[in-house]
Formats: structure tokens, sequence, C-alpha cells
């Protein structure tokens, strides 16, 4: 691939705009069900400057998060330009210079600062810690946790846990178990997509000494549990039934259709960079996930 460095469009390939859909689907979910649930307050404290906030700053620390990933992967030498079977990346490949990744990090980092900080106002002092939380697990991630098989769990709660449960909680002050729910289900069906990376990149990743899950429990393990994340994400929606809510419990059993199709894919590719297409799979279909849940807990059902 033909990129100038320091481009335009090496800076679009570093951040990795696709990656967004997994930001954008937890903060849209939490938005979704304060939405409805506001319309039960005495002048429906629904606050849209909050949700905006709450989706930038989603947006940010996940491209921050790319940022970081290329460059360490980079310095640590896990990035190889002839093993590498994911989508190249910029600093391995020379699109962007360390020293102008390095400014790029620094700046999207205090960037999500300055976009979360007005969040204090609408959530309360509380909201500084969550920050803190977010930025210092950023770095420890790629530094340190996904090397020690812990990327499923921080998945689920930085991807599930606390975006849903924050957003909600920035607009109404409290956290139902619907939403904690919600939460876990949402965490469930992202780290889908972690887990057909890692399924990917088993071989190199065993070889770098990063002890990814499916490096630990095995290949057919893993793909029991890929399957497993999303028909469990869709069970635990029967909150939505219970609570009344049945179209949102009742929509995403299509994505889970889209989900089998392509755990089956996985199964007979099996290893190499064919799986790229599962993984474009799977990042669709956590959009559709989201696109159902909301539709789902929307008024027009």
């Amino acid at each position: 691939m033909d990129v100038k460095k320091d481009s335009l469009r090496a800076w679009m390939l570093a951040s990795r705009p696709k990656t967004l859909t997994g930001a954008a689907v937890p903060v849209a979910i939490g938005l979704s069900l304060a939405w409805k649930d506001a319309a039960g307050y005495i002048g429906h404290p629904f606050s849209w400057v909050a949700a905006v906030l709450c989706l930038l700053f989603a947006f940010i620390m996940q491209i921050d998060a790319n940022l970081i990933n290329d460059f360490v992967d980079y310095a640590k030498g896990t990035d190889d330009r002839e093993t590498r079977l994911g989508p190249e990346r910029a600093c391995t490949q020379g699109w962007v210079s360390i020293e102008r990744m390095k400014q790029a990090i620094a700046l999207t980092t205090c960037l999500a600062c300055l976009v979360g900080l007005p969040l204090v106002w609408f959530g309360g002092l509380e909201m500084l810690l969550v920050g803190v939380c977010c930025v210092v697990f950023c770095f420890l991630y790629t530094t340190h946790l996904s090397y020690m098989g812990l990327g499923d769990v921080l998945v689920l709660v930085f991807f599930g846990l606390v975006p849903v449960c924050i957003t909600y909680y920035v607009q109404l002050h409290t956290v139902t178990m619907e939403v904690l729910i919600a939460s876990l289900a949402c965490g469930l069906v992202i780290d889908a997509l972690l887990l057909v990376n890692n399924f990917r990149d088993r071989d190199t990743d065993r070889a770098a000494g990063k002890n990814t899950l499916v490096v630990r429990i095995g290949e057919k393990a893993t793909l029991a549990v890929y399957l497993g994340v999303g028909i469990a994400a869709c069970l635990s929606g029967v909150v939505f039934g219970l609570n009344g809510r049945w179209w949102a419990f009742g929509l995403p059993f299509l994505y889970l259709l889209l989900h089998v199709v392509t755990f089956l894919k996985m199964r007979r590719i099996w290893k190499g960079r064919e799986l790229n297409a599962c993984l474009g799979e799977t990042a669709r279909n956590i959009f559709v996930y989201g696109v159902l849940v909301c539709l789902g807990l929307s008024q027009l059902f």
C-alpha cells in the first residue's frame, strides 16, 4: 500500500475508524435506556450535551487506544511485516514516524480528558475517577494486561459496564439492574471482536509471549467461547422482556443469526489472513446488535 509518511491518509489508517463501532454501540445503548427511563421523571431530564460528550469521549479514547497499541506493539517488536496477518500498522509500515506517534498519543489523551471533564457537571466528581481509570487502563491494556490474557475481562469492563452504566448514570444519577445486565450483554458482544482477532493471531502471539485467551485455552475452546458470548448476550436480554420491553429482547436474535454465520465461517477458515473477513463481519454484527437493541428500546415499538 502506497501511503505518504505522516499524511492525512496515514493518520486515518492509524486511527482505525472501523473500530469506532465498538465505542459507539455501548454509549448508544446507555443513551437509549436513559431516554426511555427519563420519560418517567418530571421534566424528562435528558441532556443532549451530556450525550454528545459521552459519545465524543468514547470515540477519542478508542482512537487513543489504537494509537497506543500501534506504537507499543512496534516498540516491543510484536508487529512483524512478514508474519503479520491483520491489517497493516502505521508505525511498522513507516507511515507515521515514531516521534509523531508519541505526540499524537499525548494529544488524543489530553483531548479525551478535556472532552470528558465537563461530564463532572452532569455526573458528579465521581466522573473524575472514571476518566482516570479509562486513561490508565487504556495504556495498561497494550503494555501489560493484554500479554497476561486479561484483554477479554477489560473488554467486558470498558466496552460494557463502564460506557453503558456511566452513560446512563450521567443522565439519571442511578444504575438499574436492567442497565447492569444490558451492559454485560454489550460487553460480551464486543468481546467477540477481540476473540476473532486473537484467534487469527494465535501463532504470532504465542511466539511473542502474548498469552491471550486462545493461547491459554486453545482454538476449539475459543471458538466455543465466541459462539457462547453471542448466545449469552441475547439470552440476557430477557431482562428487557421482564420489564415489558419485548422488542428489545426479541430483535437482537436477528443479530444472533449473523453471529452464528460468522462463527461457522471462522471454523471453516480456521487460520490465516482469510480470518480478516470474519473480523469485518464481527464488527458489522456488533453494529447490527446495537441498532437492534436501540430500536427495541425506542418509542417506535
